[in-house]
């Protein structure tokens, strides 16, 4: 009887728990669903900044703009030098993109934006070295600068930063990309140690102080000791690295076909004419005035370094420009992606470069210990189209600082077997190219074969131009 009674009020008492609960959830004071709410009421919560390394579920063109920005602040994660413990480093190209930079393009009849491109340690952001590498740079005398370097500043000193100058936060981008890629190779895997000459490095860099500047950070923080002594930087004139073999008059055409897909794209899109046209107005332009000014360029300083867009006496550009400008940034690399016409470009326009790249690493290979750290110093448009050519479609527009690494392995079980990794911002996207994504699908490897990327550029770059060689791809035209 006693047991039946106790079993009795253990189920009432249940009961009222349930209902409690019930009741509490209809009164919305326990959030069942938070998420919804949220949805279906925007404006009870405060904006906040997205972090951009949770992707959102669709396109944003907010979140894509602060993924390009690069804030220093923000902790990347990185997959460089992740390989067997068997393999040996033997090998390192690094290619970059310069750092934050001023805009190439000002807005007619608008203030600049207020930025100061000296550095300053004690304003953010900032970074431990930075100190030591300004009072570093101000002694580079005795570095070797070809051309034109020689004459270009070490570090960005203007109080009002210049047309396409390196920012501070660009400065200590690449002191943090040298700082994380000296934990892994240096440090771990030891590659340069602490004897290392001059002969063990190679650096290229573009005729720009933002380059230039930028590719001096990254070393800065990366060698084992910054020497001027064993600083030799060569001059590259062209954006795409093609050095002497620069004549290619297909490369060119499928420039030009490329540039009037771009046109025919914005053309068609009203909801971008009328941006245009409303923001012409707001500055007292014509629109084509606008349109030529590539307003984006500067709107994306004034957002990168949390800068109010500019306002005139007939009203102010504001997000709602700038999201449908940028969204149109974003539908043109979708297309280009699909078109093939930038494709068909990248490859003759990259093939200088990867050759230059491969045949090093052969030379590696077959036992030479010079130049296992080579640097290249450039732009977005050095970047963007080898990442074409390599059939790496789903990487996003090289960000700010972006980096791309070709690692070179050797099998310490078959020293004569050697393998390549190639990772995009610290990202691993080896099977993602062209030439080795049917190797993942038969090796335990997280390694691609070298000769597989050899094959690639001596042979099969020149395919779909039905050529067997560079030259013959640059000059026939195609059926």
């Amino acid at each position: 009887m006693l047991f039946r009674n106790r079993f009795l009020l253990l189920l009432a008492l249940a009961a009222l728990l349930a209902f409690l609960s019930l009741s509490l959830q209809f009164l919305h004071l326990i959030p069942v669903n938070p998420v919804k709410e949220d949805v279906l009421n925007p404006k009870s919560r405060k904006r906040i900044m997205l972090d951009p390394l949770t992707e959102p579920p669709a396109i944003d063109p907010i979140y894509e703009a602060r993924v390009y920005c690069n804030i220093p602040t923000i902790t990347e994660r990185s997959m460089e030098g992740q390989v067997p413990h068997y393999f040996k480093l033997v090998s390192v190209h690094v290619l970059i993109r310069h750092g934050d930079r001023y805009p190439l393009y000002a807005i007619p009849k608008t203030k600049r934006p207020d930025i100061d491109c000296m550095l300053v340690s004690s304003r953010k952001p900032s970074h431990p070295q930075l100190e030591a590498f300004i009072r570093h740079m101000s002694k580079g005398s005795e570095a070797q600068m070809d051309g034109t370097l020689s004459s270009l500043p070490r570090y960005p000193s203007h109080a009002s930063c210049e047309m396409g100058e390196l920012t501070q936060t660009g400065v200590v981008q690449h002191l943090q990309n040298g700082q994380l890629l000296r934990e892994i190779y240096i440090k771990k895997h030891k590659l340069l140690l602490s004897d290392w000459t001059a002969k063990h490095l190679y650096l290229e860099s573009t005729g720009k102080s933002r380059t230039l500047q930028s590719g001096l950070a990254l070393l800065y923080t990366l060698l084992p000791d910054f020497d001027w002594k064993k600083i030799n930087v060569r001059h590259q004139w062209s954006t795409i690295f093609c050095s002497g073999s620069c004549d290619c008059p297909m490369r060119n055409h499928y420039l030009e076909e490329e540039q009037r897909r771009q046109y025919s794209l914005r053309v068609k899109n009203n909801d971008l004419e009328r941006v245009y046209v409303d923001m012409a107005k707001i500055v007292g332009i014509p629109t084509r005035q606008l349109r030529a000014s590539n307003p984006i360029d500067s709107l994306l300083c004034y957002f990168c370094h949390n800068v109010s867009f500019p306002c005139t006496k007939n009203g102010c550009i504001n997000i709602e420009h700038f999201k449908i400008i940028k969204t149109h940034q974003l539908e043109d690399e979708r297309e280009r992606q699909e078109k093939k016409l930038y494709f068909f470009y990248a490859l003759l326009a990259t093939h200088p470069l990867l050759n230059q790249t491969v045949n090093r690493m052969q030379r590696i290979a077959e036992g030479k210990k010079e130049e296992v750290l080579v640097l290249y110093s450039a732009h977005d448009v050095t970047l963007s189209p080898v990442l074409s050519a390599l059939g790496i479609t789903e990487a996003r527009f090289p960000r700010f600082a972006a980096r791309l690494v070709f690692e070179l392995w050797q099998d310490g079980k078959k020293r004569r077997e050697h393998f390549i990794r190639i990772l995009y911002n610290g990202v691993d996207v080896t099977f993602q190219t062209s030439f080795c994504q049917d190797h993942n699908m038969h090796s335990s490897k997280p390694v691609c074969p070298l000769e597989k990327f050899v094959h690639f550029v001596k042979r099969d770059m020149f395919s779909v131009f039905n050529s067997t060689n560079y030259y013959d791809a640059c000059h026939r035209r195609p059926l």
